[in-house]
């Protein structure tokens, strides 16, 4: 026996609600990520879209806002799933690939440890094994939470990544 994953679809589901505003989501009352990868993270196959969701009047990602949804399941625990479609035809294979490296280069795996330092309706920012910060979200002004021994690694609309210099 080997681990048994399932896909985490309460994780894309709240993923999706909260990058409309509702950034606050993306942290249970325990302090944990929602979903799987808050209760069994080794267990968990995350994932921002499908075959199954993107279909029409179904459960597709918000597709301005689906880059979002790649910085948060690549920078997080669990094991992440990328669409075909979203890195070969929707032009954002620069930017996973980057993100992808970022996972790597800093050993992120399903069992990384996630420690949420902002969860508000425009912001959601957490730290994972004190190696990665990541934010995602309009809001522009973090304060203190990026501390100064941190690099910018990766940006974009309404995201960013940060690695331990």
């Amino acid at each position: 026996g080997g681990v048994l994953t399932a896909f985490d679809f309460t994780t894309k589901g709240i993923l999706q609600s909260a990058v409309g505003g509702e950034l606050w989501r993306l942290k249970d009352s325990q302090g944990k990520p929602p979903g799987l990868i808050g209760i069994m993270p080794g267990n968990a196959v995350t994932f921002v879209d499908n075959h199954d969701t993107i279909r029409p009047n179904s459960w597709a990602f918000p597709s301005d806002k689906v880059l979002l949804g790649y910085v948060y399941i690549l920078t997080h625990p669990g094991t992440p799933c990328i669409f075909y479609n979203h890195y070969m035809e929707w032009g954002l294979k620069d930017s996973i690939s980057k993100l992808v490296a970022i996972r790597n280069r800093n050993g992120i795996g399903s069992t990384s440890s996630v420690m949420i330092k902002a969860a508000e309706a425009e912001l959601y920012l957490a730290m994972v094994d004190e190696r990665v910060i990541m934010k995602i979200g309009p809001k522009l002004d973090l304060g203190t939470l990026v501390p100064p021994n941190y690099a910018l690694a990766f940006s974009g609309l309404d995201c960013a990544v940060w690695e331990k210099k």
